[in-house]
């Protein structure tokens, strides 16, 4: 295994949330519990999660993100001038959409006390007594940039273009949190670049969201590096490239070559791409990576069903991915979370925990 994040062995950060976290948020949702209560029951709850991770031959683990809801909108709404409204649609995923929520952003955007800050301070101590690393995970700037419609922006700002300073400096000031707290593994979860492989996506945000399209890739790779400019040498930072999850479907399909320039262009230490099935295309994009210190996790092991993959198979596609990618470059990960939120994809626990176990070992043979 490396020493540093990422690992040969990683995860992308969420898991299945177990019936007595559901039944507690579920009680404390309809006033039969209060918020210690509730607190009480993820504290244990994540402990729990975190030896599983550590006895499962990882060496990092994340608190399963079993404190939220949704995977982007809780952390969104922990910061200034953002709130999550209600809204009469939601997410459109194949053949099923989300609860109907949408991001607004009303004042200037800024990162004050952020109760995520809070949950990674618990994650520590956590992780430490188990032997690993601990990993906090976030919506990336990107996402909030995508996902709000301009109707949204009622206040702070008149354009999108308007609030870009503030966000920049807003995930600024996360960076800094999450390490003055102690994180050392730090990652962006992000959809954003995975719709602008879509050209049905790109159509989408253009005539159902008003989005100007043009030059997206270049605002985002500005944004994202912006933030990074700085950030401490013992801070690893990678993110997720996210096709969608949701109760085991998705949204965007098509190849990464379309961003690929301009994706390894950022300054992160690693991505996590989903090469898990067809609609993620080829490995040609790798050709891209430059060659040095970063890693591309590669997504190979599926979290949105229970089969387990074939494992010389899953090796023969590591050797074909090294064939555009240095093998020291690569690493293995589950291609997304196994509960982007807190419905979670249609696979049971034990078929979760096999999914890692298989992860570990596979890369443990690769990489040896």
């Amino acid at each position: 295994m490396t020493v540093n994040p990422p690992y040969r062995a990683d995860i992308v950060g969420s898991f299945l949330r177990p019936e007595i976290l559901k039944a507690a948020r579920t009680d404390f949702a309809e006033g039969r519990i209060d918020a210690a209560d509730l607190r009480e029951v993820e504290d244990a709850q994540i402990a729990g999660l975190v030896r599983k991770q550590a006895d499962s031959g990882l060496a990092l683990a994340t608190d399963g993100e079993f404190r939220r809801s949704w995977w982007h909108f809780d952390f969104f709404d922990g910061l200034e001038g953002v709130s999550i409204v209600d809204t009469d649609h939601g997410l459109p995923f194949q053949g099923v959409q989300t609860r109907q929520k949408a991001v607004q952003v009303n004042g200037r955007i800024g990162f004050g006390e952020h109760p995520h800050v809070d949950h990674f301070r618990a994650l520590l101590p956590l992780a430490q007594a188990a032997g690993v690393q601990a990993k906090a995970t976030i919506p990336s700037p990107t996402v909030l940039d995508f996902r709000v419609e301009p109707q949204n922006i009622v206040g702070g700002y008149g354009s999108r273009d308007e609030y870009v300073d503030d966000l920049v400096e807003a995930y600024r000031g996360a960076v800094r949190a999450f390490y003055d707290a102690g994180g050392r593994y730090l990652q962006f979860d992000d959809t954003a670049w995975a719709y602008l492989c879509s050209d049905v996506e790109l159509e989408r945000a253009r005539t159902e969201r008003d989005i100007q399209t043009d030059g997206l890739g270049e605002r985002y790779a500005s944004i994202l590096n912006r933030v990074l400019e700085g950030k401490p040498d013992d801070l690893t930072v990678t993110t997720h490239i996210c096709r969608g999850n949701f109760r085991s479907t998705w949204i965007s399909s098509g190849g990464y070559e379309p961003i690929a320039e301009q994706l390894f262009g950022v300054a992160y230490d690693g991505f996590f791409l989903e090469f898990d099935d067809d609609r993620s295309g080829g490995f040609e994009p790798l050709r891209f990576l430059p060659k040095g210190e970063q890693t591309v996790v590669l997504g190979l092991v599926t979290t949105k069903s229970g089969a387990l993959e074939d494992v010389d198979a899953v090796k023969r596609r590591i050797d074909e991915a090294a064939t555009f990618a240095p093998l020291e470059q690569l690493a293995l990960s589950p291609q997304c979370g196994f509960a982007s939120t807190e419905e979670g994809n249609v696979l049971t626990e034990d078929e979760q925990w096999a999914k890692i176990r298989e992860v570990v070992d596979i890369a443990g043979s690769v990489w040896k």
